[in-house]
């Protein structure tokens, strides 16, 4: 039996991190069976070609950035003679992603099955988003199979209104091995809650860019009135921004945290803050991960995203009316006021992840459409 050839594209790749870089990641590590190659950006001007856990990554590189789009020349013939080499059965392309929209329009073989993996909407300019409308259509056309990240996602976005009955959902999931406890991380909690004076933490933490909301949690912060500090991690182009908004001290910006140190902070912290505004955050891995870790967040109310599909209101944590401040810090307040309601959620919010967001709850959905094409 022929075994399938499989060409990933996603925008990046790990070690670059991020939602749709984990999901990718997460496919590659467990599709194994299968023939498998990257190809993606590699975040600079430099291209190369590596092999990363086993699989082929070709980079990219891209003499430009215009509204978080990476622009290249060259990732369009690295492209065309990949798909020459490699042959592919199938291409699962991770959308959105513009230009190479375009690109793969003009290369993929007739023969050649595509999977869209439809993981949000374009939210970061109207102008991209209207001249590339006419692209994403055709990419839907040519689609065989469109992979919505969730049920609201599908049934939401606009984009996906005439290609229903080409699409399926497929919920992202993440790897808990990472987040589990070893015996020695008890004592490193206990000296992380003591870094902040042992005080409720409500952690946040993400790329510091606009439909991440973090500037609504600064604002929340001024009303929450349970003492509690408010950690905010990662890094973006609003951090000095968010720091010059924050004049309150219990307000503690971290930085990037360290892969090896992210289940300490979600296992320290009582309530775990997801400010994003907009439907650009169309799922929210994080979630799932500090759900896992019975740690039950707050969320606004997001049109077309599965961030309020994840998390459950008044289940596994509370949603709020979107961008009201107010309202995110009453949450807050609710969750830390009831230690009763804040172990109930989070352990509603565990057993929802180890449910429906691990690869074994997806595993035969992933097989059965690459089988099926």
């Amino acid at each position: 039996m022929t075994v399938k050839r499989i060409l990933h594209i996603p925008n990046f790749y790990p070690p670059h991190t991020g939602g749709i870089e984990t999901v990718c990641h997460t496919l590659v590590t467990h599709m194994s069976r299968y023939q498998q190659r990257v190809i993606c950006f590699s975040g600079d001007r430099n291209s190369s070609r590596d092999i990363y856990e086993g699989v082929e990554v070709t980079r990219a590189g891209a003499f430009a950035t215009v509204a978080s789009q990476s622009l290249s020349v060259s990732y369009f013939l690295k492209l065309k003679r990949l798909i020459s080499s490699f042959d592919p059965h199938i291409i699962h392309f991770h959308a959105p992603n513009p230009l190479v929209s375009l690109y793969l329009l003009l290369v993929i073989p007739r023969r050649c099955k595509l999977i869209v993996h439809y993981h949000a909407e374009i939210c970061t300019s109207k102008v991209i988003y209207t001249c590339y409308r006419p692209i994403e259509r055709r990419l839907f056309r040519r689609a065989n199979v469109i992979i919505a990240t969730s049920p609201k996602l599908q049934t939401d976005a606009a984009a996906l209104g005439k290609f229903q009955e080409k699409c399926t959902v497929v919920e992202n999931v993440i790897t808990t091995d990472d987040l589990n406890l070893s015996p020695d991380d008890e004592k490193r909690i206990e000296e992380l809650k003591r870094r902040f004076g042992n005080k409720p933490v409500v952690l946040a933490f993400g790329r510091h860019v606009p439909y991440k909301g973090f500037k609504y949690l600064i604002e929340a912060d001024r009303m929450i009135k349970n003492d509690c500090v408010v950690v905010i991690g990662g890094e973006g182009p609003l951090t000095e921004e968010l720091k010059a908004m924050s004049d309150s001290p219990r307000i503690h910006f971290v930085g990037r945290i360290p892969d090896d140190e992210l289940k300490l902070y979600l296992h320290a912290a009582s309530v775990f803050a997801f400010p994003s505004i907009t439907s650009a955050e169309a799922f929210g891995i994080v979630l799932l991960q500090a759900m896992y870790c019975k740690t039950p967040p707050v969320t606004f109310t997001i049109p077309a995203s599965g961030v309020n599909y994840v998390n459950l209101a008044g289940v596994t944590g509370i949603e709020v009316e979107n961008g009201n401040a107010a309202a995110f810090a009453g949450a807050v307040d609710t969750l830390l006021s009831d230690s009763a309601m804040l172990a109930e959620m989070g352990n509603a919010g565990r057993e929802r992840v180890i449910r429906n967001f691990t690869w074994e709850s997806i595993d035969a959905k992933i097989t059965g459409i690459y089988d099926s094409l």
